[in-house]
């Protein structure tokens, strides 16, 4: 049904001004954390967490600061930035020269590039942190936040749908595959090669698209990144607004998976669905249990739903970032049910 939709969806969800904007991205966090903020109070109120209602604006917004997207930022400058830290059991000397170059990237948040690997890492650090502060279960503190944190997750993978990007890999045959734009920059596949032809398609069809692309065929070799950088610019906008253009693009880009409402709806909602039943059905549930089911029932899905997403890094072995480091997760999710076990015993006996 979808095998020649082109994904033509604009990130910005409303221009302000000066080249402000509000971004769906923006946009998908803050309902996340909206929608997390007002779970985790319905089930403080019921008395399935452990902090009490009055609490949990408090224990939302620093959650939501110190734990994604300090986590989920530096997971992403130390993992997948130039692809990763280090390469080859060494440090990574494109990473070290990036950084030298601009420290500071790892703050600009607002520019995209977030881990999820990291912003969970980050939180479970902070809940440790929070748990000791208000004097409760660092357990039950991460049950109740597990619960919500897929809320999370299902609305950033739809922001990464609106966004066009992470998306999955050529899906020959599949009726509902979609094609990205995105892919035409993307160096690792078929559509890089079919730049040029693309955009002397959509020039023809759209005489809006002259001037970046007199630029782009005049360029000299040191300015030809850029020139290409700023027409690309242009024919996205250009397919956002013209179906002519749309049309044009649309021979020279592949079927694929459109793998981030995959994601969206195994980590995002059949995780939350699983979770907030175990926690409302067993009240009584041991602390951690519910901490332990989300570590590996994330990772289960995670693994999976790589197998048809476009990796965004470099391999580790046979497997893709997402996937090596998804297999820690069956670590702590061991851990977390030992200590559920034994909490278990304990009341049982």
């Amino acid at each position: 049904m979808f095998a020649t939709y082109v994904h033509n969806l604009d990130p910005i969800a409303l221009p302000i001004y000066g080249g402000l904007a509000l971004r769906w991205y923006g946009l998908a966090y803050l309902m996340g954390f909206v929608a997390g903020f007002l779970l985790l109070r319905n089930l403080a109120r019921r008395g399935l967490w452990v902090l009490k209602p009055e609490k949990t604006a408090d224990f939302i917004a620093a959650a939501a600061l110190f734990g994604v997207f300090l986590g989920g930022r530096i997971g992403w400058v130390l993992l997948y930035l130039k692809d990763g830290m280090f390469r080859n059991w060494g440090l990574n000397p494109e990473w070290l020269a990036a950084m030298k170059a601009d420290p500071l990237l790892v703050f600009r948040v607002w520019e995209g590039g977030m881990a999820s690997h990291g912003g969970i890492l980050g939180l479970v650090i902070f809940t440790w942190f929070y748990a000791r502060k208000e004097k409760v279960t660092w357990t039950g503190l991460g049950d109740g936040l597990c619960v919500v944190a897929p809320l999370g997750l299902l609305f950033g993978r739809m922001a990464n749908f609106v966004n066009g990007e992470l998306y999955g890999r050529v899906a020959n045959g599949v009726g509902w595959a979609m094609k990205f734009p995105l892919t035409l920059v993307d160096g690792k596949a078929p559509e890089y090669d079919r730049f040029n032809d693309a955009a002397t398609a959509a020039v023809q069809v759209e005489p809006k698209l002259g001037p970046a692309y007199q630029a782009l065929e005049t360029a000299t070799n040191q300015d030809f990144p850029y020139a290409k950088s700023a027409y690309f610019e242009a024919l996205l906008d250009a397919n956002r607004h013209s179906d002519k253009v749309t049309n044009a693009i649309e021979p020279y880009l592949e079927p694929r998976h459109p793998s981030q409402l995959y994601e969206a709806m195994l980590e995002g909602l059949l995780l939350f669905t699983i979770l907030y039943l175990v926690r409302v059905r067993f009240p009584k549930a041991p602390d951690g249990l519910l901490t332990g089911l989300f570590f590996a029932l994330y990772a289960i899905f995670r693994i999976f739903g790589e197998h048809f997403r476009e990796p965004d890094a470099a391999m580790v072995g046979a497997f893709t970032k997402g996937q090596f480091f998804s297999f820690f997760m069956f670590l702590f999710a061991a851990a977390f049910f030992v200590h559920a076990w034994r909490g278990w015993k304990k009341v049982d006996g």
